[in-house]
């Protein structure tokens, strides 16, 4: 697979296989540019489909593009070790919690990323930028995975109104996000 870089100023355009991506990058054209890829899984091993990390100007850029899933959202997130068991019990526990660079509760977690919305034919694709992490997060010394979840992601996100007190301990880890119904390893590309 071959990859083009092409640089403008402030633009940068990211062409790999068939996909293309606009990341916005700083006004510096020498900007560095460092990729992390990752083949999405489910817990049998079948292929997914894959999430490109672009890391340019001091943002992360993420491109995805996954088919095979359940219809609906589902919970997108950075982990923070790069294990992917599909066999354990509960699948991909091997994972450990979503990335997190502070103390704070999800959805402050650096590894949150905007649900995925799949669609009834079972595919999606997500492409959005942040600020949270950088590649060196990432790649810190036990990796990370990327985690797709069976349901939506609440994002802790409970009025007292729902629930005395607010969320719950499990809710400002997770969103309530339930299973791990795919995980990819990031690696450097």
């Amino acid at each position: 697979m071959k990859k083009r870089v092409l640089a403008a100023v402030g633009v940068a355009v990211v062409a790999v296989g068939a996909g293309v991506s606009t990341a916005v990058a700083s006004n510096d054209a020498h900007a560095s540019l460092r990729i992390g890829q990752v083949r999405l899984v489910d817990p049998a091993g079948g292929s997914l489909g894959t999430v490109q990390l672009v890391e340019l100007g001091g943002r992360l850029h993420v491109i995805g593009k996954v088919r095979g899933l359940a219809a609906g959202f589902h919970g997108f997130h950075i982990h923070e070790k790069g294990e992917c068991i599909g066999s354990s019990t509960p699948p991909f526990a091997s994972a450990g919690g979503h990335l997190s660079t502070t103390s704070d509760s999800h959805p402050g977690h650096a590894g949150d990323m905007p649900v995925l919305l799949v669609g009834r034919d079972g595919s999606a694709q997500a492409s959005f930028t942040t600020d949270r992490l950088t590649l060196a997060d990432v790649f810190d010394p036990d990796g990370s995975a990327i985690i797709v979840h069976a349901n939506a992601d609440n994002y802790a996100n409970i009025p007292t109104r729902y629930a005395p007190g607010g969320p719950d301990g499990d809710t400002l880890k997770t969103g309530d996000s339930g299973g791990r119904v795919a995980c990819g390893v990031v690696t450097r590309r």
